[in-house]
């Protein structure tokens, strides 16, 4: 039997949420591609989120299960379970839960066929930092109903560790 992998980017999965009133928001990142996946959590904790990473659908699948989630950004094309086909899961679970997704094509034939299926937002890969900042940002402030959200100091530039790299 084949076990997923859910990285944990800050806390374990298996650790229940705390009831803290301004307790950081939490993003799930699914991406099979190794480097990306990190880069993303990096960057997203870097900025003050919560970040749990799975390695495809299929992890991101069962992280969904025992965790709480404020945002989920996918990559479509995965093995085992796709970003759409993950959406499908959450649709049919009545998640309701934005999800972002961040791929290399847009699926828009699947799109097209489950019309009721779209992401709040699609980056389409390579994607800048800053384009993924900005999206988590007015996806979560949307979600939230607020502008409430946390946010860098305006002359806070992203300094990921190995300088600045598009994806």
């Amino acid at each position: 039997m084949v076990t997923n992998h859910i990285a944990p980017a800050g806390e374990p999965a298996c650790v229940p949420l705390h009831s803290e009133p301004n307790r950081p928001q939490r993003i799930l990142v699914v991406e099979d591609d190794a480097a990306v996946r990190r880069v993303n959590t990096k960057v997203l904790i870097y900025y003050g989120y919560d970040v749990n990473a799975a390695e495809d659908g299929a992890a991101a699948w069962d992280a969904l299960q025992l965790n709480k989630y404020d945002l989920v950004v996918t990559d479509n094309d995965m093995p085992k379970v796709t970003g759409v086909e993950l959406m499908q899961k959450m649709q049919a679970a009545r998640m309701a839960l934005p999800v972002i997704m961040a791929t290399g094509a847009v699926p828009d034939e699947q799109f097209t066929r489950y019309n009721l299926l779209q992401p709040a937002v699609t980056l389409i890969k390579p994607y800048t930092f800053d384009e993924l900042l900005k999206a988590v940002r007015e996806v979560l402030r949307a979600a939230s109903g607020t502008l409430g959200e946390m946010l860098p100091p305006p002359d806070r530039q992203i300094q990921p560790p190995t300088g600045r790299v598009r994806l």
